[in-house]
């Protein structure tokens, strides 16, 4: 890897910093939330839910390591296999919640309590694939930082077609990732930005199914208990 590649590769994890900080906090909450209302969903205790974050938790130090130049992710095939952990930990928090959903009586199940749990899910699931879609595209953000042009990619964004004016390449940065993420996760299909290759496709059809459990199961459910 050459001096700049590296360089473009450390400024890239800066940038994808907050957004795992973001997920992380987000269980973190949920566990303390957990921890002081005394709710163990499917009898399980409140730190479980730090144990889904264990692969949030690792990413996040490993991005926050980039701004003093070290890092413990060396290679792109670790980060996707980490991003990978992501996803499945946050497919196994949705196990637990549909599993209390329907197993747990309306009476022993508060709509908070649910609220909360869907909303952790929901928000960690929009930014664990924001920053899949991120490493992703066009081989990632060190060879779009090095990329004279965008080829190659998996997603085609909207300034796509004029991202070569007045002799600057427009190059998308993580948010514009967390705002297809975002839109994919409450229209459950893709919006303004298109998916080009089979594994792009793949990720945005997990990412809305995971959605679609969330909001269109676990809200409904928490709603009739409020309303209850």
């Amino acid at each position: 890897m050459t001096v700049s590649e590296a360089d473009a590769r450390a400024e890239g994890r800066r940038e994808a910093a907050p957004a795992a900080l973001i997920t992380l906090l987000g269980y973190v909450a949920l566990a303390s939330v957990s921890w002081v209302e005394g709710w163990d969903l499917v009898g399980l205790p409140w730190w479980v839910w730090l144990l889904v974050a264990l692969p949030v938790l690792l990413l996040t130090v490993d991005l926050a390591m980039s701004f003093r130049g070290f890092g413990l992710v060396r290679s792109r095939e670790a980060a996707l296999a980490l991003l990978g952990l992501l996803v499945l930990g946050n497919v196994a928090a949705l196990v637990i919640l549909v599993a209390g959903l329907v197993t747990t009586k309306a009476s022993d199940l508060g709509g908070g309590e649910l609220l909360l749990t869907g909303f952790a899910i929901w928000s960690a699931n929009v930014m664990v694939f924001a920053l899949a879609f991120w490493e992703l595209d066009a081989g990632g953000p060190a060879s779009r930082s090095s990329a004279g042009t965008r080829t190659g990619t998996d997603f085609r964004f909207p300034q796509d077609p004029d991202s070569q004016q007045d002799g600057k390449v427009w190059g998308p940065q993580v948010w514009d990732y967390v705002y297809v993420s975002l839109t994919n996760s409450i229209a459950f299909s893709p919006t303004d930005t298109m998916p080009l290759t089979l594994r792009a496709k793949a990720m945005m059809g997990a990412e809305s199914a995971i959605s679609a459990i969330t909001i269109l199961l676990v809200a409904a459910r928490a709603v009739n208990i409020l309303g209850s």
